[in-house]
């Protein structure tokens, strides 16, 4: 279960996510769908408007190691 307080930090809406194993962690991303956008010879998921950066990847880090 990923907390609201996690979920409202990082801005995780209600929906179909996929987890895929990264290394000996886990990364969530938002599914392949219709919203695909061709960018040269690349399909790019838009952007959902929230940034995640080194800082806040370290701070939920050690957030959760508490």
């Amino acid at each position: 279960m990923i907390t609201k307080a996690l979920r409202d930090r990082v801005g995780l809406r209600p929906g179909v996510v996929e987890v895929v194993v990264d290394g000996a962690g886990l990364r969530v991303e938002a599914p392949a769908t219709e919203s695909l956008v061709e960018r040269g010879d690349r399909l790019v998921i838009p952007a959902s408007g929230t940034a995640i950066g080194d800082d806040l990847v370290r701070e939920l880090r050690d957030d959760d190691q508490r």
